[in-house]
């Protein structure tokens, strides 16, 4: 680390104040993921900076089973599976109820070389065994979220079912209901194993063609390496090709005005029941649902927000907008088609810039691994954040409801303001009264609790907190931190001018997360119920966009947001749908206001109030 100026770091974690009133807010994580005296060195000898793009909200303490999963799956795929060269996992810290995580790079550089030969033989099989073994790995996945969706969660009767004693059975409600949670919370640990299996290998053979171009075409830009892997047909967009499909079949039915009615699920369900066609468009509709509208409408990694399949809202807006578009002759297809061909042209063109057949044969061999592994850097997110988890959230509040019905809880979403240890314990102070005939402590321990941790998760809510903790490296120089989270050298300096520069900006600079220019007037949106707000030629500005949102793109003139880089979800869908972008501006969302007429360059990475 560099001797910085105190103005050229962020604070110790050990010196951010508790926001008033959140006292104890430590209480509602594990010992282990909060920063602690024990490991003070250690602590604050890193820089953290807010994982703002998977994690913006405080965590509830239930849901950071999802960030507690990817911290150990990430960490052992790189440091005790492949042996990444560079790196080892990204550590983790709540600070506030927020979560910070730290890259890790290896100790001692020495020791790279001879991680080398160890990442070639191990990630060198899975390159060269890609579609078998990613084949497997979907058959794996389908398989983990088929077990979970088999857990049954069991009531506690008042008496047990006779045939508990005619089949001599030995066990009870109580022991299937632990069994079921413990089953559930194994199966979540499975599928970020299965997350990762392939994640890491995907980045980093993207990266070593990413590099080859650095190298062999001095000046190239970021956005067009991105551009070579482009046009790649992933399941991540099928959801929004079923939405397409129901307007379709909407107005090929004749229902669908039932849309220009009204976007209310409830109604538009209604009405549609009303009549044959309308019945028959409701069949098309449960055909979509499984899986595509196990789409969650955030990330995927709190229990809220909602998914398609619980809340139709986001679908029923959607398709409404689809219908107008089809019904004024415009095309609602995603611009597959000319995607492919640009990036066909950019390949010849760059491979005929090569000199040797030795590098010709070379470039063409890494962008095809590229092109062969990207797929999976997206479809994986439908798997596990969305089609698992919207199943493992509903499969929890099903133990929630046992709590409720037993006095424990007054709603069943309470549950999620206990860590899963503690509802653990919970669910055994149920059964031990429940099979003794005594009297549970938890109805009378947890309602105060909960009011009480309701109380502090608002007031952390209000918590403004600081991108970066520590001392930041001279030089970011860690690839995903770079590709994915946006976090640079540029961007942490950003971070560390006065907070009073923000709101008068006139412009900012991010990534040229995708090509194009566009004017227009902003709609600065930061949470997904504000979507059905955007109107048709706005330039969308929120502090990231989520797979689920892509019906808006069609809407939309370009896009800007605060987090991600050139790999981020936002920048990948904005290239594959031909809309404009700026990514990882920082303070967008901060600088911008709804109605302003903004200029955004996806071609140089800027976004200005048109004068």
């Amino acid at each position: 680390m560099s001797e910085n100026n105190g103005s050229n770091r962020f604070p110790s974690p050990f010196n951010v104040p508790t926001p008033e009133g959140c006292e104890g807010w430590q209480d509602l994580y594990p010992y282990y993921y909060v920063f602690s005296d024990d490991r003070r060195e250690f602590e604050d000898n890193r820089f953290w900076f807010q994982d703002s793009m998977h994690h913006p909200e405080p965590l509830y303490p239930f849901d950071t089973i999802t960030c507690e999963s990817w911290w150990v799956a990430l960490g052992e795929m790189n440091t005790r599976v492949f042996i990444v060269p560079p790196a080892l996992g990204i550590d983790h810290r709540v600070l506030n109820g927020y979560l910070y995580i730290s890259a890790l790079p290896v100790p001692n550089p020495d020791d790279i070389p001879g991680r080398v030969a160890h990442f070639m033989e191990r990630a060198g099989y899975y390159y060269r065994h890609w579609d078998e073994l990613y084949a497997q790995w979907q058959a794996k996945a389908e398989e983990a979220i088929n077990e979970l969706k088999s857990v049954r969660v069991p009531d506690l009767p008042e008496m047990e079912p006779i045939e508990t004693v005619t089949q001599g059975r030995g066990l009870t409600s109580a022991y299937d209901l632990i069994v079921a949670y413990n089953r559930a919370i194994e199966n979540m640990h499975k599928m970020w194993h299965l997350h990762f299996e392939f994640l890491n290998l995907g980045y980093a053979a993207y990266l070593t063609f990413y590099g080859f171009c650095k190298q062999a075409f001095p000046g190239i830009s970021d956005q067009t390496i991105a551009k070579l892997v482009s046009g790649i047909d992933v399941i991540l967009f099928r959801p929004d090709e079923e939405l397409k499909r129901l307007a379709h079949k909407a107005i090929e039915l004749g229902v669908a005005d039932v849309f220009k009615q009204t976007v209310n699920p409830t109604e538009v369900v209604s009405t549609m029941s009303a009549s044959e066609a309308g019945g028959q468009w409701l069949q098309e509709l449960e055909k979509s649902k499984d899986p595509w509208f196990y789409f969650s409408t955030g990330t995927g990694f709190y229990h809220l927000p909602r998914s398609w399949v619980d809340d139709l809202t986001v679908p029923t807006v959607a398709i409404r907008g689809y219908v107008e578009k089809i019904q004024e002759g415009k095309s609602i297809a995603r611009p597959m088609e000319a995607v492919q061909q640009e990036r066909d042209r950019l390949a010849a063109e760059y491979e005929a810039l090569l000199q040797t057949d030795e590098d010709k044969k070379a470039f063409r061999e890494q962008l095809g691994l590229a092109r062969t592994v990207f797929p999976y850097v997206e479809n994986h997110n439908f798997y596990v954040e969305h089609w698992h988890h919207t199943v493992f959230w509903n499969k929890m509040r099903e133990f929630g409801k046992v709590l409720v019905d037993h006095g424990f809880f007054n709603e069943v979403d309470d549950m999620f303001y206990l860590h899963r240890y503690e509802v653990q314990s919970a669910l055994y102070d149920m059964i031990g009264a429940w099979g003794s005939g005594g009297e549970a402590r938890g109805p009378k321990y947890w309602p105060s609790r909960i009011a009480k941790r309701k109380e502090i998760f608002a007031k952390l809510k209000k918590w403004s907190p600081p991108p970066g903790l520590g001392e930041p490296p001279e030089v970011v120089t860690e690839p995903f931190t770079i590709m994915l989270w946006g976090i640079t050298t540029e961007s942490i300096q950003n971070w560390l001018k006065p907070a009073g520069n923000v709101g008068d900006t006139k412009q900012l600079t991010g990534f040229a997360g995708s090509p194009g220019t566009a004017q227009g007037p902003a709609r600065v949106i930061t949470s997904v119920e504000d979507l059905a707000l955007v109107e048709t030629g706005e330039i969308l500005v929120c502090p990231i966009t989520t797979p689920s949102w892509a019906p808006v793109f069609t809407r939309i003139q370009a896009v800007v947001t605060d987090i991600g880089g050139m790999m981020s979800h936002a920048a990948i869908v904005c290239r594959e749908y031909g809309v404009p972008a700026v990514v990882g501006t920082g303070f967008g969302t901060k600088s911008f206001k709804t109605g302003q007429i903004l200029r955004v360059d996806g071609n140089a990475g800027t976004v200005q109030v048109a004068e």
